[in-house]
């Protein structure tokens, strides 16, 4: 690690005049990115505008072989920079020349180029690469899942490190090539659309393009032997859907709920906005996992997601992330609500579009369900921690704000809102502060105590006094349960394995 040498008065000019002035402004990239809920993943130093991998997976023995193409720029004077990864890598190049590389801590791939690069530099950095990604773990855990015919890559917050090198943060966002060899009669899914296949020698290469700016975690994987459908919605996106070919008793339900892709789409379109990408679709792989996950415009689900039959409600809220979460992705972790609060909320208006309850009975009922000492009641939806990332309460609380949001600044500015933050924000990155200057603007309103109190305090809220607003003011219907509770609350755990 390189040191920077601060000393008093001539001792410090004594040292500054020993060293080349081009030498002492350059520096490693940092090993994290900065986020405080993970200090390791991510790297400093450069951002990544375009992933490009090559890819060749043989499903019998999970060998997998690639080369991944970075394109990026540097953001500092830069010495080394750091990839997250984990499989074997046997080259790497940046702007064509070789380059040395070693491994560090759980997941750091440590890369010295040839020369030192300036700041402002464009760079393409070639990694060579191979390996069994199901040996592979990380922290005690693998995010990489065998399949009876394949493997998926899908999990959150990390997924990229056991397939791909990369800058593995929401923030360092990029578009995607994924190209993919397979044994003939073997599929390969992916994100965005299928530009082309091609068959050599008794294997199938797919070719998939993701052409707006997505998050490391969102980028999927999943090879197997898929039934594919496809369509169109009525803006026509094209809609891409894939089910593994041995699902099951949950084949039918899963077809029953994620074939409704489309209308949905079209549905939450008229409360977000357009929809933001260039293909929509799900795939249900044959995994004993039990989540689902808002992998962009090819959303991963679990066959369990459909044990007790079909479940449009969490087609929409894997959906609803397209928008909050996908084009508008949050800064930092600790910026979940932003996700899960409003993929939450979409879930309860479409239960009132379905005449299961309306969005304020369910907040009724969720509030009236969990008593001032409840636990439920300390995580803070608005920066829950690590290890309450994915905790009930993001989900219910965080949607319980998003309502008192509602009845605060009135439905014309709440709708205007909801379907102006993905536009202001499209394929960039934001904080939970950022959403609620954006909603003080809107509806010209000061939100701070409302966001505190409902997202930053660990305690019961007191009832709002606001007209209308009926969050345990009726004690006795708020504790009778909407019809589509069930179905919303099996999403608890989608992102939970």
């Amino acid at each position: 690690m390189h040191r920077r040498l601060i000393a008093p008065g001539a001792l410090a000019a004594s040292l500054l005049l020993a060293i080349p002035a081009s030498a002492a402004s350059y520096s490693p990239g940092a090993p994290g990115i900065g986020d405080p809920y993970y200090p390791a993943y991510g790297n400093g130093g450069y951002d990544v505008s375009h992933y490009d991998l090559r890819l060749k997976y043989q499903p019998k023995t999970d060998e997998l072989e690639g080369t991944a193409t970075l394109l990026a720029a540097t953001k500092q004077d830069l010495s080394r920079f750091d990839l997250d990864f984990l499989l074997e890598v046997s080259e790497v190049r940046v702007n064509g020349a070789k380059a040395s590389f070693t491994t560090s801590g759980q997941h750091e791939l440590e890369i010295t180029p040839a020369t030192p690069l300036p700041k402002g530099t464009p760079i393409t950095v070639v990694v060579r690469y191979s390996g069994v990604p199901s040996t592979k773990s990380a922290y005690g855990f693998s995010t990489w899942h065998r399949t009876p015919d394949g493997a998926v890559a899908a999990d959150e917050p990390e997924a990229a490190w056991w397939w791909y090198p990369s800058n593995d943060h929401p923030s360092d966002k990029a578009t995607y090539d994924v190209s993919v060899a397979v044994p003939d009669g073997t599929q390969a899914i992916s994100n965005g659309v299928l530009q082309s296949t091609s068959s050599k020698l008794g294997w199938t290469r797919y070719n998939w393009r993701s052409n707006k700016p997505q998050a490391t975690y969102l980028t999927t994987l999943a090879v197997g032997r898929f039934d594919i459908t496809t369509g169109k919605t009525s803006d026509g996106v094209p809609v891409i859907n894939a089910y593994s070919k041995d699902l099951g008793d949950n084949d039918g339900a899963a077809r029953a709920s994620v074939e409704r892709t489309g209308e949905l789409v079209d549905w939450l379109s008229g409360y977000f906005g357009p929809y933001p990408f260039n293909s929509v679709g799900g795939y249900v792989p044959n995994t004993t996992t039990g989540y689902a996950l808002e992998t962009q415009t090819r959303v991963y689900y679990s066959p369990k997601q459909f044990a007790n039959g079909s479940n449009t409600s969490v087609v929409v809220h894997e959906l609803a992330h397209q928008w909050y979460g996908d084009d508008v992705s949050l800064a930092g972790w600790k910026d979940i609500w932003i996700n899960e609060g409003f993929a939450r909320y979409a879930q309860w208006l479409w239960s009132e579009h379905e005449g299961e309850g309306t969005a304020q009975e369910l907040a009724d009922y969720v509030y009236a369900s969990h008593p001032a000492d409840d636990a439920f009641w300390t995580v803070k939806p608005g920066d829950p921690g690590p290890d309450n990332q994915f905790d009930t309460a993001v989900y219910d609380r965080g949607a319980l704000a998003v309502q008192t949001l509602r009845n605060e600044i009135g439905d014309d500015a709440f709708f205007a809102v909801l379907k102006g933050w993905p536009k202001d924000h499209a394929y960039g990155n934001a904080s939970v502060g950022d959403f609620q200057k954006y909603a003080e603007k809107v509806s010209g309103k000061s939100l701070a105590a409302l966001f505190d109190t409902w997202l930053f305090q660990p305690s019961k809220p007191a009832a709002p006094a606001a007209k209308g607003a009926s969050i345990a003011s009726r004690s006795a219907a708020a504790t009778v349960q909407p019809k589509s509770w069930k179905k919303i609350a099996a999403t608890n755990s989608a992102h939970q394995g």
